[in-house]
């Protein structure tokens, strides 16, 4: 963020006065939410980073609702002590006030500048994770953009922004699942199935997977597949695993904690082009990606134009356009009978994401001191 362009702070009544601790801890707060609703994905990016912290013999804790019991017993696992999610800026910075926390990291779209300006005038360092042109009006010391491709902002007189691939966020069980591309195509792939899974998001909050389902299946036709969908109601898998084509087989999970290792073991993910699909590119893990939301549209084009995952297309598109639904099935055939193809692209983008991301980020963060 410009200088130019921060928020005074005199803009809003009631603002606490600026402070400065007189001895903050080795402590932070994370700000995020995971629920049914708006999906997992920025609680699961900022679990990677407090791994990395706790690491550092940095105490965690996260202010948020977690409404997904498995993205609850991560964070408990991990260590990380969960409060009640605050209604509003004054909420948060009492509470990291009163835990006499040194950072805090904010990681909602819908916060605006005003959480930032609080924080970092109570003498907190705020960091902003930012997705392109999403959160772009956040207050904070450090913005970190984890997406490849992406720029760094340009920011004012000490500020700090990350960006790009060297910044990517990856958690514990995903790193050590890291494999060399096409190990997962042992000896005996002509003899087997082909293992496909598809999942959008932790709770597929717009409802993707019933429409690229039928999609899979078409490109499976003639072929040998075992088919996996993440979704949170399986009712409308039934039908259409009782009309699969000859030798392929559908069947439905609910949200699961070991999503990473189920994928690792696959010949072909498809998914949403969201931050999942970093963590499957460090997978080494062939993907297939759909642009769900308009959020993931910097993403999608990237991982797409560059050819290190399977462009499907938009998922509005899919739902309502036949020649849209075409390309998918015509694209998803290509890489279930070319196995060279799948694993070339998969190694591309492996090559980009070397896993250190999150130690660059913690880096960076633990430096800044106000």
């Amino acid at each position: 963020m410009d200088a130019s362009r921060s928020p005074s702070p005199a803009a809003w009544p009631g603002e606490p006065a600026a402070t400065t601790p007189s001895s903050p801890t080795r402590r932070v707060v994370l700000r995020a939410d995971a629920t049914p609703t708006i999906g997992v994905g920025h609680a699961m990016r900022l679990l990677a980073l407090a791994q990395e912290l706790r690491g550092r013999g940095i105490e965690v804790h996260l202010a948020g609702d977690l409404d997904v019991a498995w993205v609850a017993s991560a964070y408990a696992e991990a260590g990380v002590l969960v409060h009640p999610c605050p209604t509003d800026p004054d909420d948060l910075v009492t509470l990291v006030l009163d835990l006499d926390a040194r950072w805090c990291v904010l990681d909602r779209y819908d916060l605006g500048p005003r959480w930032g300006v609080w924080l970092r005038r109570a003498g907190v360092v705020v960091m902003a994770m930012v997705d392109g042109p999403f959160s772009a009006d956040q207050d904070a010391d450090l913005y970190v953009d984890q997406n490849p491709g992406a720029t760094p902002r340009a920011v004012g007189a000490g500020q700090l922004a990350l960006a790009g691939a060297d910044y990517t966020l990856f958690r514990d069980d995903l790193l050590a699942l890291r494999r060399p591309v096409g190990d997962v195509a042992v000896a005996d792939e002509e003899q087997r199935p082909l293992r496909v899974l598809e999942v959008f998001g932790g709770t597929d909050p717009c409802g993707a997977a019933p429409v690229v389902t039928p999609l899979v299946l078409q490109a499976c036709s003639g072929l040998a597949a075992d088919i996996t969908v993440v979704t949170p109601d399986p009712t409308w898998v039934a039908p259409l695993a009782a009309d699969a084509p000859p030798g392929v087989e559908l069947r439905a999970s609910g949200p699961v904690s070991d999503l990473a290792a189920r994928a690792a073991a696959c010949d072909l993910v498809v998914t949403a082009s969201g931050s999942s699909v970093w963590e499957l590119m460090c997978l080494g893990v062939p993907l297939g990606v759909v642009c769900v939301i308009d959020n993931q549209r910097p993403g999608y084009d990237m991982v797409a134009d560059a050819d290190l995952a399977l462009g499907l297309g938009d998922l509005e598109m899919l739902r309502r356009d036949d020649d849209a639904r075409a390309a998918a099935v015509s694209a998803l055939r290509e890489a279930f009978t070319d196995r060279d193809v799948r694993v070339e692209r998969a190694a591309r983008a492996q090559e980009l994401l070397d896993g250190r991301g999150r130690a660059r980020v913690a880096e960076a963060l633990v430096s800044l001191a106000r």
